[in-house]
């Protein structure tokens, strides 16, 4: 298994298409998205780090490192990942509480749990998550990446943390200084809707950015800017082994942080590959997200970074700029680091407003604006799981929201199941005197009550046929009901035989103890067996 994930690496690692490798106009592409996220992960990258309780360069350097090694080694070229806020409002109280050291430590130890998923391909599950709670989830990340950016309304140094979703509380702008904002925001905006109606030689965002900055730094605007959150300058990570004691107790208290963390890590990333698979029309693969955002977060708790995973926001703004491949990911990395090393006077003269603007469109761009017009049309509870899991995402956490949502489609559709069991009653055409019950709907947990009222003991004859071809036994209830039904059968001295087993029904019978007969000839269905059923074997509460 290890062995398949690690050629599966191998063949992946190509930054571009093998059967379409990129022209030179692509590679130009590729870079100017990068550049664009770049830009945009900035601000981000210093907001949540104040989130968390940790200092800007922890979420650059976590942003760098995540998001250069997931977009060598992701499932998913064209995603970003990098530090997030649905991470961070979990770390800010180990942070509090026990201080950055352990964070560290605790970065470490959810990269390692990300990477044995990955190992045990549990990735795939995420197949399990039904559509409503990927609109949910879409809808639900919108509003929060909308309320992220109303923290750049507030007056420069006065925020502090605990408003949640990235937005501190501090002193609101007002007057000019508020117009100004809105109107190099919607500026920024208006510039990303034109700019591909006349061009696409330069990315629609790095465009608006660029024409905002060169209003705001041509005509002096006193406006907020990037260098205004904190200062991004920096060197290199530095290596530096979590200073914390090997001990239980240290475990202790970091297990249930790193577990949370690799869980919403995970499912954020996974539901995003699905989202950029969706929008790209190439799939990814999912083991594959999970090794490399194990080994992401492995990697930056020991370099000083708080860990991350796939950002929907970036990878939107990466996606609707013309980045495909891992080409833009890469380069979105780099320039990131040069920034921190090089560039930090520049990047911290571009005016918040641009960036806010890049993001509102995101935000228009990723709401699923077509879940609204079809509440109306699809059954009401998958409506209703698309709005739960919106409110849960919002109030709470994305993995608590999935959950949620996957907990309440599955009961759901249990209880539809377990509603539709019923028997069509008819006299055996082979034995006379038989009666023949035709199950119609599947045997589960659900419905084995209601298959258990079917059948009228008193009034049946000796002989009773139960016949499987338009039903299945699924589970130890539906073994349980068979069992209890027989047990009426033969304590009024009559006998019930079994027919029609499928394949796994007769596996799963079979493997109880229940048959009497062993055969398999019933499974394909070319000779109708009649199963005697033993009971006792089960038995009662």
């Amino acid at each position: 298994m290890a062995r398949a994930l690690l050629a599966s690496f191998a063949d992946n690692l190509s930054l571009s298409d093998p059967d379409a490798p990129l022209t030179p106009g692509q590679w130009r592409v590729e870079i100017l998205s990068g550049l664009t996220v770049a830009l945009a992960l900035v601000p981000e990258a210093v907001a949540f780090a104040f989130v968390a309780g940790v200092e800007p360069l922890v979420g650059l350097y976590a942003a760098f490192i995540v998001g250069l090694i997931t977009a060598l080694f992701g499932g998913r070229p064209g995603m970003i990942s990098g530090a997030t806020g649905a991470l961070a409002v979990v770390m800010v109280s180990l942070v509090a509480q026990h201080g950055v050291e352990y964070l560290f430590a605790t970065v470490v130890l959810m990269g390692l749990i990300q990477i044995f998923v990955g190992i045990m391909r549990w990735g795939k599950f995420i197949r399990l998550v039904p559509h409503p709670v990927m609109l949910g989830f879409v809808n639900g990340l919108a509003i929060v990446i909308f309320l992220a950016q109303l923290g750049q309304f507030q007056v420069p140094g006065t925020a502090h943390g605990g408003g949640g979703h990235g937005m501190a509380n501090g002193e609101w702008l007002s007057g000019m200084p508020l117009y100004l904002m809105l109107a190099l925001v919607a500026l920024t905006m208006a510039v990303i809707w034109v700019m591909p109606k006349l061009t696409n030689a330069v990315p629609a965002p790095l465009a608006g950015i660029a024409v905002v900055a060169a209003i705001v730094i041509g005509f002096g605007l006193d406006t907020p800017l990037v260098g205004d959150l904190a200062s991004i300058e920096g060197g290199l990570p530095p290596f530096h082994i979590p200073v914390v004691p090997l001990t239980w107790e240290t475990l202790e208290i970091i297990l249930p942080y790193a577990l949370i963390l690799a869980a919403i890590g995970l499912i954020e990333s996974l539901l995003t590959l699905n989202l950029v698979g969706e929008m790209t029309g190439k799939r990814g693969g999912a083991s594959q997200e999970c090794l490399a955002q194990g080994a992401a977060n492995t990697v930056t708790g020991f370099f000083g970074g708080m860990g991350g995973c796939a950002m929907i926001g970036q990878s939107m703004i990466n996606v609707k700029s013309g980045g495909r491949t891992r080409v833009a990911g890469v380069a979105a990395a780099l320039f990131l680091l040069a920034f921190i090393l090089f560039a930090s006077s520049l990047i911290e003269q571009i005016p918040l407003a641009a960036l806010v603007g890049v993001m509102f469109m995101v935000v228009i761009g990723t709401f699923a604006w077509n879940s609204l017009r079809i509440l109306r049309k699809v059954p009401r509870t998958d409506a209703f799981v698309t709005i739960l899991v919106t409110i849960v995402t919002v109030a709470t956490d994305l993995a608590t929201a999935v959950v949620v949502g996957v907990i309440v489609s599955a009961l759901a559709y249990a209880w539809s199941n377990a509603t539709r069991i019923h028997a069509i009653k008819r006299e055996s055409r082979t034995e006379a005197g038989a009666q023949v019950y035709e199950i119609q709907g599947p045997l589960f947990f659900g419905s084995s009550d209601g298959f258990m009222e079917i059948f009228d003991v008193a009034s049946d004859p000796d002989v009773v046929i139960i016949d499987f071809a338009a039903s299945r036994v699924a589970d130890q209830s539906a073994l349980q009901a068979i069992e209890a039904v027989a047990q009426k059968y033969e304590d009024a001295g009559k006998t019930i035989q079994l027919r029609h087993l499928s394949r796994d029904c007769h596996k799963l019978l079979s493997k109880a103890g229940h048959l009497m007969v062993d055969s398999d000839d019933d499974p394909d269905y070319a000779l109708a067996v009649d199963y005697g059923v033993r009971t006792g074997i089960i038995g009662g509460h």
